[in-house]
């Protein structure tokens, strides 16, 4: 079994080609984080290989900026003030803040900075001197994942929680620590098996778990089956077209399921999956209508990436630029709000062939679907 590409599980090198367990990689997209066995997690990020990885501020760079995501999902860029997006992920990226203030600045953000009290960097046990080891991979996660909680909520303040390993236990002491330190919604883009049907580490009543449900179509995988997580889904995100000025449609590779050992919540109204249905509401995901991101550990710098990482953290910082965290009830108020203007509701595009009693786990259509939830944000109503 593979671990995450460019780095390793307790030395097991990594061997697996990471392309080949995505559904949605396509030949000019890799994998940030490969195969891992049972009990861990890999991060979810699709980084696209045909853009050449230009360095500093640049005047124009490849993929959606903060501008264009807000143009899609109809989001205020003025909001968040006293907001904190918890990112939690494995391992160290040496250049997180570094790299996060290039992205902001070339996007004309507000510097976020140790110095200035908006970024925290710390370790699963608290530390902001003793960080994990380093690893490639996780560290593209990393800068992926900061930048889009810049690019949503530019006046968020921002604390990353670095793992100690990329085990779930490791990752769920992480998301615990991310709340002890004040998070008012933290992002998880990773998943695994093994996770169980619940776990402790990812229920906060009055923070907001989000999570991504993976890139390798049909199939389920933990923490996003979770009933206290709000499960993030994937969306191919294309500009024209319709009222909106964009269109989307179920990403292929977005993870969707009905994992038959998590209960079904109360909230979920869905007919067909008897159990957990996955996702809850979804954002961009496909790399190849990707998003820009900028990331130097070892090498690199501008790039274009895609997966459901770049959705958990899209939809963690939409809830909190809707400033009302501690009121939500897991994810009972996307269903609620389910089938409303407040959600683009997104019907066609498919991840794949599920059980013929519940076809819209994988498909598309008007309504609650698998891959994309009840849809994308338009606004901030449904948050």
């Amino acid at each position: 079994m593979a671990a995450c590409s460019g780095g390793s599980l307790n030395s097991i090198p990594s061997s697996a080609p990471a392309t080949a367990i995505h559904a949605g990689a396509a030949g000019n997209v890799r994998a940030a984080c490969g195969r891992v066995p049972t009990g861990y997690a890999r991060c979810f990020a699709l980084i696209r290989t045909d853009v050449t990885p230009l360095r500093g501020v640049q005047s124009k760079v490849a993929g959606y900026g903060p501008s264009n995501l807000d143009s899609a999902y109809n989001l205020p860029s003025n909001v968040g003030q006293g907001q904190t997006i918890g990112i939690v992920d494995a391992f160290d990226d040496p250049n997180a803040e570094s790299d996060l203030a290039v992205y902001r600045a070339n996007f004309s953000l507000p510097p976020c900075t140790t110095k200035n009290g908006c970024f925290l960097k710390v370790s699963q046990s608290g530390s902001t001197k003793k960080f994990p080891r380093p690893d490639p991979g996780w560290a593209g996660e990393i800068s992926l994942d900061l930048d889009m909680a810049s690019a949503i909520c530019p006046e968020c303040k921002i604390i990353l929680v670095e793992a100690s390993t990329n085990r779930l236990i490791s990752l769920g002491k992480s998301v615990d620590r991310a709340v002890s330190l004040g998070a008012n919604v933290v992002s998880n883009s990773y998943g695994g098996t093994g996770g169980g049907s619940s776990n402790s580490n990812y229920d906060h009543p009055g923070t907001v778990i989000t999570a991504s449900s993976g890139d390798s179509g049909y199939g389920y995988s933990s923490p996003c089956d979770y009933q206290t997580v709000v499960c993030i889904g994937g969306t191919s995100l294309r500009k024209g077209g319709g009222t909106r000025g964009w269109t989307e449609s179920a990403w292929s590779g977005a993870g969707s399921g009905c994992p038959r050992l998590v209960a079904k919540p109360s909230w979920q109204t869905d007919k067909g999956c008897t159990h957990r249905s996955e996702s809850d509401v979804s954002a961009v995901a496909d790399p190849n209508t990707g998003v820009a991101f900028y990331d130097t550990y070892p090498s690199g710098g501008w790039g274009v990436v895609g997966g459901t990482s770049v959705a958990s953290p899209i939809i963690a910082s939409v809830f909190a630029l809707a400033e009302n965290a501690s009121s939500q009830h897991y994810a009972a108020g996307i269903w609620a709000a389910g089938g409303s203007s407040s959600l683009n509701d997104i019907t066609t595009g498919s991840n794949g062939t599920c059980p013929k009693k519940y076809p819209y786990i994988c498909n598309a259509g008007p309504g609650y679907d698998g891959p994309t939830g009840w849809g994308t944000p338009n606004g901030l109503g449904a948050f």
